[in-house]
């Protein structure tokens, strides 16, 4: 295996900070100049079944997507380019502004379009990091990155971190890998990808759920919806930029070993 350098572990250092320090909540709750709280508390009765159906059709549609179309090669030099990450950010405001111009009814709406614009945007990231999106596992990289900065109510204070998450999604990726392999993904509706929706859509629907609790507000309108889906494209892109630059290093170094200097790094 190649030696680490300086610029190795400086970049493994830049992703633990994204992938450990997510902090949406926090962000919209600056945004609002109110606390999250007052969000949850307009939520109606029945928001919790609404938002997990809106996240799993989400899913599905980024599923769609990624097993259809996003077989873009690799960049033809292993310089990391950088992503289009400006573009993505100006599409999603667009739906953010229609989404927050009739509040939370449209999310159902709104939800499976700027997911669908979030995945072109962490493919964009991914290519930047030299990610093969013409295979499987790369594909369904770009999806596991909806698992990231957000805790299933499952969860307990210690398994929120980074390599927790991928040891939870593995054997769902891993079933869903081996049927795409064998019987390609014509049947979206199969159990094994059926069960890699449903883990991923545990933690996905955390932050949907801040998102929707953002828009409850009754203060934003269109101009606020759309920053809060700015706000919200930003989250996933760091936890993409992490991700990858994980992702890449363990190409180079193994596994283990990033997993090990991962782990030992502070903060």
């Amino acid at each position: 295996m190649p030696q680490w350098t300086p610029h190795d572990l400086a970049d493994l250092a830049a992703a633990k900070r994204l992938l450990e320090n997510p902090g949406l909540a926090a962000r919209l709750t600056s945004l609002l100049g109110t606390p999250l709280e007052r969000g949850f508390k307009l939520l109606p009765a029945n928001w919790n079944a609404k938002i997990q159906s809106a996240t799993h059709r989400a899913l599905e549609t980024a599923l769609h997507v990624a097993l259809g179309t996003l077989a873009d090669p690799p960049p033809p030099t292993p310089a990391p380019r950088s992503p289009t990450n400006r573009l993505h950010k100006g599409l999603v405001a667009a739906t953010g502004a229609g989404g927050g111009a009739f509040g939370l009814a449209a999310l159902a709406v709104e939800l499976p379009i700027s997911t669908t614009i979030m995945l072109r945007s962490i493919a964009d990231v991914a290519r930047s990091q030299g990610e093969d999106l013409a295979s499987i596992p790369g594909k369904l990289a770009c999806l596991e990155v909806f698992a990231l900065g957000g805790r299933s109510p499952r969860d307990d204070a210690s398994e929120s971190g980074y390599f927790l998450v991928r040891a939870a999604l593995a054997k769902a990726i891993g079933e869903a890998t081996e049927h795409i392999a064998a019987r390609g993904a014509a049947r979206e509706s199969a159990p094994a990808l059926v069960r890699l929706i449903s883990v991923i859509a545990a933690r996905f629907g955390v932050v949907v759920s801040e998102k929707a609790a953002a828009v409850a507000v009754p203060v934003l309108g269109a101009a606020g919806g759309a920053a809060i889906n700015v706000l919200f494209l930003d989250h996933f892109q760091k936890m993409a930029q992490g991700h990858f630059t994980v992702r890449r290093l363990e190409r180079t170094h193994g596994g283990p070993a990033v997993k090990a200097a991962y782990l030992g790094l502070r903060g």
